[in-house]
């Protein structure tokens, strides 16, 4: 199929920070705050790149603005690290619910792979626990503020290990307890979803949503598999989807320093490309992360080559989140602030989005018909 891309939106000036968020890809040990992992890594005997806050958080984003998601994972070994006892977990999944309710979150899913903390003799379960306890403590303490925010688990397996079908029926087991969602992280290129195929065939008869990291890595094979073998309702990141989306301009159309979303072009969709639009599967799309790993190498150098807003225009389901916080050193406001000052987004540009995540949530439709009238009710006061 073709259509046009229309033009892009005109300047905001508004304070991004109050405007109620959805958090949809956000890992639990990229949000660590620098002085927590100083303290919980002396405690522990973890030798750290520095024990000064300010200068640990800048060698976290130094590391993982490396254009290499290779570079980029490797990141995690200091937090992971001091992630291994209850005490731990419980602080940092505490203080993650505090961090996103100061950025405006209202709803998030946390996503972690509880395979990662074992190393000091703790249970999968007792794992999962004590994150569960650490979300719902930070939900309190956010509630003693006299404001709200909803969290729930996306438990995780690693994709280069063989804990596919344990992890998928821990999973299960804790959906009564935190748990919202399943699904599958770390080096995608060459572990392709399929690895995993009875673990997603187990969640699927226990009626239990996946989400897939997919199109972040690699490319389109392995959003098939996602889709395929993973019977993804939404892909983590997904931004590759754009590589079977064909744009030709007339020569003539296209003036000396012209961008793609300043440009009307005639779009061809791929079969892939069309069914992930046409049934709104979502799109985790991390704008930061995606160019610090490379997952946008494809398409240009820059935010400004980022193929989100092409994506947004041609009526993906798109939705924006952070990925790690502590390594992108981000949060949320920024990333709409950079879709504000990249591509001229407005408040209903901000709106779509955000309600995007919301519809996209692993949450019973009640929830979301609430979490989707908040949101309106909140935009609608704030315009």
């Amino acid at each position: 199929m073709t259509e046009t891309i229309p033009d892009a939106a005109p300047d905001l000036d508004f304070d991004l920070k109050v405007l109620p968020k959805v958090s949809l890809h956000d890992h639990l040990d990229g949000g660590l705050r620098p002085a927590t992992i100083i303290e919980l890594a002396e405690a522990v005997g973890h030798t750290l790149p520095s024990t000064d806050p300010v200068a640990l958080g800048e060698w976290f984003r130094e590391s993982a603005d490396s254009g290499s998601l290779v570079r980029y994972l490797e990141t995690f070994d200091h937090t992971i690290a001091v992630m291994q006892t209850k005490e731990g977990l419980f602080r940092v999944a505490k203080e993650f619910v505090e961090d996103l309710a100061d950025d405006g979150v209202v709803y998030g899913e946390v996503r972690w792979a509880p395979e990662q903390h074992l190393q000091k003799g703790l249970s999968l379960d007792e794992v999962v626990e004590a994150v569960q306890a650490g979300l719902e403590a930070g939900v309190d303490a956010v509630a003693e503020t006299g404001r709200d925010i909803q969290v729930g688990q996306l438990i995780t397996a690693m994709r280069h290990a063989d804990r596919g079908q344990e992890i998928a029926e821990l999973a299960v087991r804790h959906r009564n307890n935190g748990a919202v969602g399943f699904d599958i992280a770390g080096a995608e290129d060459g572990f392709l979803p399929s690895r995993f195929k009875d673990a997603f065939t187990y969640l699927a008869q226990h009626n239990f949503p996946a989400t897939v990291h997919a199109g972040e890595a690699a490319g389109l094979e392995s959003i098939q598999s996602a889709l395929v073998d993973g019977r993804a309702l939404r892909l983590g990141h997904g931004v590759r989807i754009a590589e079977d989306v064909t744009i030709e301009f007339e020569e003539d159309d296209i003036a000396e320093g012209d961008e793609v979303n300043d440009t009307i072009g005639m779009v061809t969709l791929g079969e892939l490309a069309s069914w992930v639009r046409d049934r709104g599967i979502a799109l985790e799309i991390c704008p930061s992360s995606n160019l610090q790993t490379g997952a946008i190498a494809g398409f240009g150098d820059g935010i400004e080559s980022h193929p989100l807003d092409m994506l947004y225009q041609l009526g993906f389901n798109v939705t924006i989140n952070t990925d790690n916080r502590l390594m992108s050193g981000v949060t949320l406001t920024d990333e709409f602030e950079l879709l504000v000052e990249t591509f001229d987004y407005d408040l209903d540009d901000l709106l779509e989005l955000t309600l995007n995540a919301a519809e996209a949530a692993f949450l019973p439709l009640e929830e979301k018909e609430a979490l989707v009238e908040y949101i309106n009710e909140a935009y609608s006061d704030l315009g």
